[in-house]
């Protein structure tokens, strides 16, 4: 007998099929006895009555969420029956024989509702339970839409997709690595990839040209409400494209993406207008400007391209850091020098006007959020190692950090630059949604933690053996 999806049962009236699912409600009418059956593409109502025999008695048995196989035959409900408002609403489905697959404890809390009044502690620490809501269902379903629509579009770009090491090297870009240590070479570490940039970088050298991932990203950062510590990123890198055309080329796959997967939305402006850094702060006093004209419009988006950031910024002393410059988006970022002057005037301007310096570097901003962030890349070690200098690096530092790097751009390194987008960021902003851990599976806490897993966790004392470490204490 064909085992059949319940979505897929409207032209099987009159057939006998088998039915897997679990128990949505049971509802008791004397002796006939319905039961809504639900599987991960639907639900339909099912009928049980005295001609069950044996397993009439598995059906009063039947509690919400228990797992089953019924087998029995598609019919058409009588038109006073029938319930317009459902996909299946105009079928039932007649049950003759029930087997019990596995049986259900009563859940901790409601998973039919869209668990907003629930303490997010407990929906977390059992997240198995808390996607089975239809809410968190068609979070995942536009999650895994999104990821796909991406792979089409940039395969069909002449994209290469490639995957890049999760075990790479610990280097001073931005945020914390989470440091992960090696059992063959004590005391040596390695870190896991707040991006994979240098990587991609390398792909240019390696003539792929277009290159894309979507990729697991990790940042060892202090507790903020709109982060996590591991999140999902797309990572776009290409060669010979302008910064005009990278943002093109961005503004186009948005349009197809919206247009595809959430056509009630519309866009404030388009196509996306180009802000100046500075007419951004001047206007909106933000660099991530809600440009939307109305903002109690769930479906309105207001995208809009940043432009013409500086390259640097000052931070003044904290906690147990110096006061110094940082890199607005990161060092490897390409200074908008005047293309005459000489490398030497370069440098000059680098530790004389480090200010006033802009940078092609460009932003994604959507109602009041940054989603994206790229820029072209600085291809010569010479002003990369000035930059690293003006942030507080010694040349030696700089070699030991980058000295593959460096090495690398001495085979032919082309002109290239790209972009990268928070995926949970803006999938959170396109389903409406008010945290990004409501559309990642499996989510942590604002501290970290894993409430399902009990995580971060003491480990063996063994395994600190092996790995030559000891804990202070």
């Amino acid at each position: 007998m064909k085992e059949i999806y319940i979505k897929d049962i409207k032209n099987l009236v009159g057939q006998e099929i088998e039915l897997y699912g679990w128990v949505e409600t049971r509802r008791d009418h004397g002796k006939i006895i319905f039961i809504d059956l639900k599987d991960s593409t639907g639900t339909v109502q099912t009928v049980c009555g005295p001609w069950l025999n044996e397993s009439y008695v598995l059906a009063e048995k039947l509690r919400s969420e228990w797992v089953v196989k019924f087998t029995g035959v598609v019919k058409e409900r009588p038109d006073n029956m029938k319930n317009e408002k459902l996909p299946l609403g105009d079928i039932e489905f007649e049950v003759k024989n029930i087997i019990i697959l596995g049986e259900s404890n009563t859940h901790p809390f409601d998973v039919y509702g869209d668990g907003k009044d629930i303490g997010e502690e407990i929906r977390m620490a059992k997240k198995y339970l808390d996607l089975k809501r239809p809410r968190m269902k068609d979070n995942l379903r536009k999650r895994a839409l999104m990821f796909k629509f991406i792979r089409d579009y940039l395969y069909k770009n002449d994209f290469l997709e490639i995957d890049t090491p999760y075990l790479t090297k610990s280097t001073p870009e931005g945020a914390r690595d989470f440091l992960v240590p090696s059992r063959l070479g004590a005391g040596l570490f390695y870190a896991l990839p707040q991006s994979p940039q240098q990587y991609k970088q390398m792909l240019m050298v390696s003539q792929v040209e277009r290159y894309f991932q979507i990729v697991r990203c990790f940042r060892d950062e202090d507790p903020r409400g709109d982060r996590q510590p591991e999140f999902t990123q797309l990572d776009i890198e290409t060669s010979f494209k302008s910064q005009e055309q990278i943002l093109d080329l961005t503004e186009k796959m948005i349009k197809e993406l919206v247009d595809n997967l959430y056509p009630e939305k519309h866009f404030t402006e388009f196509p996306i207008p180009r802000i100046d850094y500075k007419d951004a702060m001047t206007k909106y006093n933000s660099d991530k400007p809600d440009i939307r004209k109305n903002k109690n419009d769930p479906n309105e988006l207001g995208f809009a391209f940043i432009v013409n950031f500086p390259m640097f910024e000052w931070h003044e002393k904290q906690y147990n850091e110096e006061a110094r410059y940082v890199a607005v988006h990161h060092p490897f970022t390409k200074i908008r020098f005047d293309e005459n002057i000489t490398n030497e005037e370069k440098i000059k301007l680098i530790k004389e006007n480090t200010d006033k310096l802009q940078a092609f570097q460009y932003d994604v901003a959507l109602n009041g959020y940054e989603v994206a962030g790229g820029s072209l890349r600085e291809t010569d070690s010479q002003i990369l190692e000035t930059v690293f200098e003006r942030l507080g690096n010694s040349k030696e530092a700089f070699k030991k950090q980058f000295g593959h790097y460096i090495e690398m751009f001495g085979y032919g390194v082309p002109p290239h630059g790209g972009i990268a987008f928070g995926l949970d960021r803006l999938l959170m902003i396109l389903q409406n949604e008010e945290s990004i851990r409501e559309v990642i599976p499996f989510p942590k806490t604002g501290d970290n933690r894993d409430l399902m897993m009990n995580s971060p966790s003491m480990v063996d004392e063994k395994q600190l053996k092996e790995l030559k470490i000891q804990i202070s204490k």
